[in-house]
Formats: structure tokens, C-alpha cells, sequence
């Protein structure tokens, strides 16, 4: 080695050095008391706002947070709810802190969100404050989270499935007098939900992964009474917000993971795919909403409810796919036919239940998310345990994601 390449190597290690010792001191002056304070405060708020909604789903007379309050008896249960679930959230974004921090990346604490809807929170989120240029450290930032939680939630569902009650447990439990009736006779859940439920039922998408570690336990609840076990409950949302982390687009998790393992110019191709058949799923949700939501107006085949949508989605894509008809127009039109398939040929009608997840998820990701993952300056080909990890990761989102999630029936 010549003087000069010795120099060059001396000069690029003290940099780094020089470099590393610069992102640890700023990170340590991130973590003031006042920083610490303001996340802690987060934290604690979603606390008491996801055990008033989660004395909800699992206390024996839950009152529907905020329009009421819960007794104490039904809040404690609601906490216990709340520790699992944010348990899991903690442990998914500490994954990406404590990646980054190796890779001496500036990043935030966890920002938990609080909100008195649904199930008290929308998640939690760090805030990575320079842009990843090499696919090393992407990757790894992008993984650690999804991984780390998806452990403690595999966790917290067997531990549900090990400790189950009998069914006479939804004896505890207001309302459902008909599951009551019938586990009384039979000592078992019924195979389908009541007939008259007045939309008071939450139905809960199975998944691959759930529905085959059920099999293996007895006395699992029905997916329309699942929500009443704070461990099944908590473990399953745990899995799928892993899954919605893992959807291999744009600068999700597993957009970062999937741009490692394929580079930039196969992942665009791979994410417009998949974005399609996100769409997909949103046209299933969509149709028949806006034809309920029509009335009269629309007639039965729901033919002003298409096209309301076809506008809706033409919009969409236009915005995902940077006005590229050579796009837009095939995977409108596919998306538009699959997604007739499913509601005139399988479900029969078009005037179903539903949520509208996969909307919002829609438009969550071409308007703030993106679909294409921008080009790192830095591409390298994963080591080999780096790619298992990246395929495992792949897996999990198959294993875990439900094509119709959450809906009351």
C-alpha cells in the first residue's frame, strides 16, 4: 500500500470516527429532559385512551369510549389490553431506534398517537431525521421493527391460545343472547354468527397464521367474539399492523426491506403491482358503501356506484403512478374486474358489510407514503442472513395480512 492510499484510508477512518462521535453527542442532547418528557407524556396519554376503548372490546358492560365511561373493573381489563398492544408498538419502533442508533442515524423516540376512536391509538412512529443512502443500513432499520414485534405478538397469542376458558366465558359478557343460548345447549361456539345482530358484532379477518395456530388449541372463539379476549385481540392486531408495516411500497418497512433485496428499477414494478391489487381490495370495501350510501339512486347492479368509483380510482392512480396511462389504464381496468369477480361472482351482492380500510390505506400511500421507493446512492447486495431475513419478513406480511380486517356485522 502506497503513502498516499494509507493517508486516504487514515483520513476516511478518523472521518468516521470524527462522525460517529458527533451523531452520539447530538443524540444525546436529543434526549434532554423536556424531549423526554414530551414522548413520555404521548406515551401515557394513549395509555389511558387505548384501556377506555379497550374496556370496549373486553369488558364484561363496556361502555363505548368517549361517549362513556367504563367501570373500574372494565378498565383494568381495558389496561391489561392496552399493555399488550402498546407492549407490542414499543417494541416495534424501539427496533428501528436502536437500528438506527447502531448505524449512528439521527432518529427521534417513539411518538406514541392517542386518539378517542377505534382502539385508542393509530400507532407510534420515530422520526428519522436524514435520508438512508445505502441499503445496508435501510434494510435494517426497516427490519428490526417489524421482526422485534412480530415476535411479541406471536408471543402474546399463544399465551392467549394456552390460557383459554371454555366457552361458557362469553357468559361474563352484556348482550349476545343468542351465542349464550346456543353455548349453553351445545357447551361449544355456534359455526356462524347470530342471524340479528344490528351491527353490534366486530368481525375480525382471519389470517394464515392465526387460523393455523388456532387449530391446535380447543375452545377458540369465533373470529365475531374474538375481540372479547384481550390476548387473541391484542396478539392479532399486533400481526396485522406488522403485516400493513411489511406491504413491500414505497417507504414502508417492507418497501425498504423488498428495495434491499431487489434494487430500485424490480421494486417499482413489484410495488405498482401490489399497489394494484391494493386498490383491488379498496374497490371490494368501496362498491358496496357508495351503493348503500346511494340508496335509490342507485339502481340494483350498483352501475352509478362503478362509476363513481372508476373516477375515484382513475384520480388514485393517476397520482401513484405520476400519470403514466401506460399504467393507469390496465391496472384500473383490472383492478375494476377483479374486484366485480369477487362481489357478482363469489359474495353474490353487492349490498355487503364492510370497512374502509384498504380506502384509506389507498390513499394513505399514493398521497403521503408513495408507491415507488426513491433510488438510495448506495446499493449493495445483502449479505445472505440479511436476504433470509428479508424473505422471512415477506412471508410474515402473506402470513399475517387479512383481505378483510376488521367490519361490524
Amino acid at each position: 500500500m502506497d503513502n498516499k492510499t494509507s493517508s486516504d484510508t487514515q483520513n476516511f477512518t478518523i472521518n468516521q470516527v470524527n462522525n460517529q462521535h458527533s451523531i452520539g453527542k447530538q443524540a444525546r442532547r436529543d434526549l434532554d429532559p423536556k424531549t423526554i418528557a414530551k414522548h413520555l407524556g404521548l406515551f401515557l396519554v394513549t395509555v389511558v385512551t387505548v384501556s377506555l376503548a379497550g374496556a370496549g372490546f373486553v369488558g364484561f358492560e363496556p361502555s363505548l369510549f368517549p361517549l362513556g365511561l367504563p367501570n373500574l373493573s372494565d378498565f383494568y381489563r381495558g389496561a391489561l389490553f392496552a399493555g399488550l398492544l402498546l407492549g407490542f408498538l414499543g417494541v416495534h419502533e424501539f427496533g428501528h431506534y436502536f437500528a438506527a442508533l447502531y448505524h449512528n442515524i439521527k432518529v427521534t423516540l417513539p411518538y406514541f398517537i392517542p386518539v378517542p376512536l377505534g382502539i385508542g391509538t393509530i400507532g407510534a412512529v420515530i422520526r428519522i431525521k436524514q435520508k438512508i443512502n445505502d441499503t445496508y443500513k435501510m434494510f435494517d432499520v426497516g427490519a428490526a421493527g417489524p421482526l422485534a414485534g412480530f415476535v411479541v405478538s406471536l408471543v402474546i397469542l399463544l399465551y392467549g391460545f394456552s390460557t383459554l376458558p371454555d366457552a361458557s366465558y362469553i357468559e361474563n359478557f352484556q348482550g349476545h343472547q343468542e351465542v349464550k343460548e346456543y353455548v349453553a345447549q351445545h357447551g361449544v361456539y355456534p359455526d356462524s354468527p347470530p342471524q340479528e345482530t344490528d351491527g353490534q358484532l366486530l368481525m375480525v379477518g382471519n389470517t394464515l397464521l392465526y387460523g393455523f395456530l388456532a387449530s391446535f388449541f380447543e375452545n377458540v372463539p369465533p373470529m365475531w367474539e374474538m375481540y372479547h379476549y384481550p390476548f387473541l385481540f391484542a396478539g392479532w392486531l399486533g400481526l396485522f399492523f406488522t403485516a400493513l408495516n411489511l406491504t413491500p411500497i414505497g417507504q414502508l418497512d417492507g418497501g425498504h426491506i423488498l428495495y434491499s433485496l431487489l434494487g430500485y428499477e424490480t421494486h417499482k414494478k413489484v410495488a405498482r403491482i401490489f399497489f394494484g391489487i391494493l386498490i383491488t381490495l379498496a374497490g371490494i370495501e368501496a362498491i358496496p358503501f357508495i351503493h348503500l350510501s346511494l340508496g335509490e339512486f342507485d339502481n340494483s347492479y350498483g352501475v352509478l356506484s362503478w362509476i363513481i368509483w372508476a373516477g375515484v380510482l382513475y384520480t388514485l392512480l393517476r397520482k401513484a403512478f405520476h400519470e403514466e396511462l401506460d399504467w393507469i389504464l390496465p391496472v384500473l381496468g383490472t383492478s375494476m374486474a377483479l374486484s366485480a369477480g369477487y362481489l357478482y361472482l363469489y359474495v353474490g351482492d353487492i349490498a355487503t358489510s364492510g370497512s374502509l380500510i384498504w380506502v384509506v390505506w389507498s390513499f394513505f400511500i399514493a398521497y403521503l407514503v408513495g408507491v415507488e421507493h426513491p433510488p438510495a446512492l448506495r446499493e449493495r447486495e445483502l449479505t445472505t442472513t440479511r436476504k433470509l431475513l428479508g424473505w422471512v419478513s415477506m412471508a410474515i406480511f402473506i402470513l399475517c395480512i387479512s383481505p378483510n380486517p376488521l367490519y361490524l356485522i
